[in-house]
């Protein structure tokens, strides 16, 4: 489907010229997407191991790691997927219409101003990795770069975008300069693990990805393969934190990510029966105690930072 055509169409269902209403607009930044970004953000700043002088950071933080940056990429890439989305799921804002014209595109770069903005009040180190963040969301979903296109370089940049940046960041503002070797290397590990979180999201638009040349894992590797190539990046990320952790002397830390591992194999058994019907499923039951491990691993790194 033509960009012309998809743009027209989507202007006729909603009436040339209307604005988009506020539920669309809301739909369109994804809400639900917020809280990895968010929850990352606030394991940096308990990482660090003190307390911020001014809370209004921590706040303004997790607003811009959330709602702004985390929507704005949300809107970007529904923008850039519009063609994708028309096969795989007509019924989302942009391409039924309820969102008409270019008020998708218009929506995210108005928010890329405002993240800009905001991470410009969270001083230098927090407003570097607000542009870091900001050109990764664009370079993921937009052309000529179209990170996307790849099952191994788009998972991973959405990762570290949603996973280690956002840590480093609250590390950064909290710290005021660079943060600790150790929670650098947390951070990192976490964010490539994520990698595997991220291809979960492509096993319900296979169709889509193979119909408009988009490489993801499940279209390249097949559904069997692509999910067990993400529970296994899951699951190697974090052995190697529980392998520092103990070597760092923080055992039962350790101890705590390691049993939530033992979880996410028996989850990755149970998805690879049936990937693309249980990749929902998965996404909540395996990566609930990846999740639960990343806060585990920040205050292990608070205890080392004391």
């Amino acid at each position: 489907m033509s960009e012309a055509s998809l743009d027209t169409r989507s202007a006729r269902r909603s009436g040339q010229g209307t604005l988009p209403k506020p539920a669309a607009m809301l739909e369109l930044i994804k809400p639900v997407t917020w809280f990895p970004p968010m929850w990352a953000y606030l394991c940096g700043i308990i990482s660090v191991g003190v307390w911020p002088d001014s809370w209004a950071l921590v706040v303004l933080g997790v607003l811009l790691a959330g709602p702004i940056v985390c929507g704005m990429s949300q809107a970007a890439n529904d923008w850039c997927d519009r063609h994708v989305d028309a096969i795989n799921e007509p019924d989302r804002p942009i391409p039924s219409g309820r969102i008409p014209g270019r008020w998708g595109l218009y929506i995210a770069l108005v928010m890329s101003v405002l993240a800009l903005a905001v991470g410009w009040q969270l001083g230098p180190w927090g407003f570097g990795a607000t542009v870091v963040g900001v050109l990764a969301a664009w370079a993921y979903s937009a052309e000529p770069v179209r990170a996307k296109r790849s099952g191994w370089w788009g998972p991973g940049l959405v990762g570290l975008s949603y996973e280690a940046l956002p840590w480093f960041t609250g590390a950064a503002v909290i710290a005021a300069g660079a943060p600790r070797f150790e929670i650098v290397v947390i951070a990192v590990l976490y964010g490539l693990g994520a990698h595997g979180i991220m291809t979960i999201n492509d096993f319900k638009a296979i169709e889509g990805d193979r119909q408009m040349g988009i490489r993801s894992l499940p279209v390249t590797l097949g559904p069997v393969d692509a999910a067990t190539v993400a529970g296994t990046v899951m699951v190697l990320a974090q052995l190697i934190v529980v392998v520092l952790l103990l070597i760092w002397g923080a055992p039962l830390h350790a101890g705590a990510i390691a049993l939530g591992i033992g979880v996410q194999i028996w989850a990755l058994g149970r998805w690879r029966s049936d990937p693309a019907r249980l990749a929902p499923w998965f996404n909540g039951t395996g990566v609930g105690p990846y999740v639960l491990g990343m806060m585990v691993a920040a205050f292990a790194l608070r205890g080392l930072g004391a």
